[in-house]
């Protein structure tokens, strides 16, 4: 079983192919891209679990990635790099959803617990989804079956 799906998306080929080697050991399915282009190509909403993108790149960055994937798909997570950390860029990416923020160099223990987590808070979500919504059907089942209940005693002490 796939411990979960993860689009790498970075400009400099060490970058990815370090991330790629280390959460496929992991058991991960990784998808790289090498530019904000190329991933949007690659891009299928519902088809990953996590971005891990570079904020600096040419064409579209990371920053702008970001922007058009949140809109297509809510529940990505999406993990925000870069080599050139600044308090702005770190604020921008988080008021447009990014999960996280990491600074290069990172630390590949930081980062793989940094997807744990996310695809933690995810399963987490998905499950509390589920409960609510079976505790939202008991809601709307009870009053039914006590009517019904309420007619067949009716039916029966008739007869």
């Amino acid at each position: 079983m796939k411990a979960g799906r993860i689009l790498v998306v970075d400009d400099e080929e060490a970058t990815r192919t370090t991330l790629h080697d280390y959460f496929a050991e992991l058991g991960y399915e990784v998808v790289t891209a090498a530019n904000g282009q190329e991933a949007l190509g690659q891009f299928v909403p519902g088809a990953f679990d996590c971005v891990i993108s570079d904020l600096f790149m040419p064409e579209i960055d990371g920053l702008e990635l970001l922007k058009r994937i949140r809109a297509e798909d809510r529940e990505v997570f999406f993990l925000m790099i870069t080599g050139f950390p600044a308090l702005d860029s770190a604020v921008n990416a988080m008021k447009e959803g990014a999960y996280d923020y990491i600074v290069k160099p990172f630390h590949m223990e930081d980062i793989r617990l940094k997807v744990e987590r996310a695809l933690h808070v995810k399963k987490t979500e998905a499950s509390l989804k589920r409960v609510k919504g079976l505790f939202l059907s008991f809601i709307v089942l009870i009053p039914v079956l006590v009517s019904l209940g309420i007619i067949f005693g009716i039916f029966w002490k008739d007869r």
